[in-house]
């Protein structure tokens, strides 16, 4: 015996119906944010967010090089 069954709604119905949360305005805001990070441009703190979240080792080594630099730098006189 088989059975088919064909269920005709869209996404935003097929979620309700699972209990599933509407995140439309989580998208939204996470739309808004990037746009305007492409629009405006990033900050360096914004870089440095960013960098941290999408390369967490990658990023604790641009502080190594950071303080590298710092130190090859030739101290001012005093």
């Amino acid at each position: 015996m088989k059975v088919h069954f064909e269920i005709e709604c869209t996404p935003e119905e097929a979620r309700a119906f699972f209990g599933l949360p509407d995140l439309a305005p989580v998208h939204a805001a996470y739309i808004d944010k990037m746009t305007s990070m492409v629009t405006d441009g990033l900050t360096p703190a914004d870089f440095e967010k960013v960098s941290r979240a999408w390369m967490p080792g990658i990023a604790d080594g641009f502080e190594q090089w950071r303080q590298l630099f710092a130190s090859a730098m030739p101290k001012p006189p005093q």
